[in-house]
């Protein structure tokens, strides 16, 4: 017997949870069918965390291709079909691949596996993104560097935390749900060994009754933790860095670890600050969100990210 995971028509952050409830009670070794035939739009998260499901077990999953022509082009632009062929048996017709000529796809989906990957990423899309950040998101000129390190950081947790490799994709739209105006958003997704695993390799680090993934995300994005008690020199700035990006350009950041999410939110958004007793799914899967800044110049310190030492909420947020 097959067990069928139904991907929703809409897949991003949120909405994904959905395809982990699913999977989170499968016992290993059964037969698994991803199914995205009736998926209409998926986000560079969605994309990337599914190629982390195919990671994510021991056995071969199917996975059946979306039905809509311009969501199956839409899909083979950013690479998906590229690294899926690679990790699931495909069902349905997969169109041959074309370059992403489109604006909308700054960084198709590319495997990120090594520190040299990493830089790799960056200074292909260097002059691109600053077309995009300035242009189109009317964001200082300054932005540019910051963004290139916050998408470095962000590539590099998957080198430090993961240990077995990830992907990254990038990409700008109108975001209608929330803002009305447009993002660009970096996901960075990986199966690995995610940060409680990770933290817990370091030498200095001391197990206490409430060890578990909710705090391991605390300790790494709001304390600033890193299994590494310094960082190397020239190694950047971390998560601390990205949470400076995003505070700056009012921009959110969340990441998904085990069985928590921990999100650093604007004021356009009401996601909750922590997340607990999720359906356990491996590695960590990060986003950043940077949005389109309006001409009037109070709209910065109006949205600014609410950054705080402590989340101010636990629990179950509401789907």
């Amino acid at each position: 017997m097959t067990i069928v995971i139904s991907v929703p028509q809409s897949l991003d952050e949120q909405t994904f949870e959905q395809v982990i409830e699913q999977l989170a009670p499968v016992p290993e070794g059964e037969k698994i069918l991803v199914d995205a035939r009736h998926a209409r739009w998926a986000s560079p998260y969605g994309l990337t965390a599914l190629l982390c499901v195919a990671q994510s077990r021991g056995e071969r999953m199917s996975f059946a291709v979306p039905e809509t022509a311009d969501t199956l082009s839409y899909w083979s632009r950013t690479g998906f079909f590229r690294y899926a062929a690679e990790l699931y048996d495909l069902h349905g017709a997969v169109p041959r691949e074309r370059e992403a000529h489109e604006s909308d796809v700054l960084l198709e989906i590319t495997p990120i596996t090594a520190t040299e990957d990493v830089h790799g990423v960056v200074g292909r899309i260097h002059q691109k993104a600053a077309d995009i950040l300035h242009g189109q998101l009317n964001l200082e000129s300054a932005a540019t560097g910051a963004f290139g390190m916050t998408l470095s950081e962000a590539c590099q947790n998957i080198v430090e935390h993961a240990e077995l490799g990830g992907w990254v994709a990038v990409q700008t739209y109108k975001y209608t749900r929330r803002l009305g105006r447009r993002v660009v958003v970096i996901a960075v997704c990986d199966a690995g060994i995610g940060f409680r695993k990770s933290l817990e390799s370091s030498p200095t680090h001391r197990v206490n009754d409430r060890w578990d993934d909710a705090m391991a995300l605390e300790d790494a994005v709001l304390r600033a933790v890193s299994r590494h008690r310094f960082r190397d020199n020239g190694r950047g700035q971390g998560i601390a860095g990205i949470r400076r990006f995003i505070s700056r350009w009012n921009g959110k950041l969340t990441v998904r670890s085990g069985t928590a999410r921990i999100a650093i939110t604007p004021d356009w958004d009401e996601d909750m600050p922590l997340t607990e007793a999720l359906p356990y799914f491996p590695g960590s899967q990060m986003q950043v969100i940077v949005p389109e800044r309006l001409a009037d110049p109070s709209d910065a310190s109006r949205g600014a990210s609410r950054a705080s030492t402590a989340p101010r909420a636990r629990g179950r947020s509401a789907r």
